[in-house]
């Protein structure tokens, strides 16, 4: 039997998978991380169901398992679709998964986790109106409003990704293929792997950011092309859903310099005559999304 005193959340990533408990309070009692098994369908499921073992082992008793995937569960189908992990869709990830476990699960996108976690007591607290935004391997977006997530009838509320980039340059036409089939899509430019790509040396976003505070220019111009990209991205968001607050989630959202540069490019592109939208770091970092998982009971 379930105990309603801890809960279990585990944020499904496309290089890590991360395991938290949380006490009734908010309280974290126990986290894990370990890397995510690449291309295996099989091998996900044991990574998930062997941390959420350690955890309880750990503890010494079982609490709720909530799971943010990259990617959602269709209404239609009741099978996962639009992962960028691409061996889990077609899957029915939920019930393999409670399969594995002995126990029901509650899987979201894990950007929807991440913008939930981070609006309701993280740095979006006490704003009406969050975007949360996965900036990782892939690219997603989770949209809040009043405490609520908000959700529609194709689970797809948030995927700001597989939009095309707006108001492309000459030189980003057609754009880098998408697993999704299209090309130009913004997770092929924002995404870490569509930053190494754009750049060339296979750098990381870490390497480059202190690359260019070094004084490089080639990563300068990448970082620079980058942002211009992102302040674009998110400008059409302002356009659309006029957030109080940005939060940026993921790896690539411990570049520090994103909070200046990108709130300075994009009033170019916002239909006002003023942006008093704020773009802010996640406070509870960079895996903020696996509370989010965690809150899904």
């Amino acid at each position: 039997m379930i105990a309603p005193t801890m809960r279990i959340g585990v944020d499904l990533g496309g290089t890590k998978t991360e395991a938290i408990a949380l006490g009734t309070d908010g309280a974290v009692l126990s986290r894990r991380r370990v890397p995510s098994a690449q291309g295996s369908y099989s091998a996900t499921i044991a990574v998930i169901k062997s941390l959420v073992e350690a955890v309880e082992n750990e503890l010494g008793r079982t609490g709720s398992v909530g799971i943010g995937i990259p990617g959602t569960i269709s209404p239609a189908t009741g099978l996962v679709k639009n992962a960028n992990s691409t061996w889990l869709i077609g899957q029915p990830l939920d019930r393999d998964l409670a399969d594995a476990l002995g126990r029901p699960v509650r899987l979201a996108n894990d950007a929807d986790c991440f913008a939930l976690s981070e609006a309701s007591d993280g740095a979006g607290a006490g704003a009406a109106t969050v975007f949360g935004v996965i900036l990782g391997t892939g690219v997603g977006g989770g949209l809040v409003a009043h405490g609520r997530l908000i959700s529609g009838p194709n689970a797809i509320a948030g995927e700001w990704g597989h939009n095309p980039l707006p108001w492309p340059t000459d030189a980003e036409r057609p754009g880098p293929a998408c697993y999704c089939g299209r090309h130009g899509c913004i997770e092929t430019f924002l995404s870490g792997p569509g930053l190494a790509r754009d750049h060339g040396t296979g750098q990381a976003a870490d390497q480059l950011a202190a690359a260019a505070e070094a004084g490089d220019p080639a990563a300068e111009a990448s970082l620079a092309r980058y942002e211009d990209r992102l302040a674009r991205a998110l400008a059409s968001v302002i356009n659309l859903f006029d957030p109080h607050a940005i939060i940026l989630g993921g790896g690539l959202s411990r570049m520090e310099r994103l909070y200046r540069s990108v709130p300075a490019r994009w009033s170019r592109w916002v239909f006002s005559d003023s942006v008093s939208t704020r773009l802010l770091p996640p406070l509870h970092g960079d895996s903020s999304g696996v509370r989010g998982a965690a809150w899904l009971w």
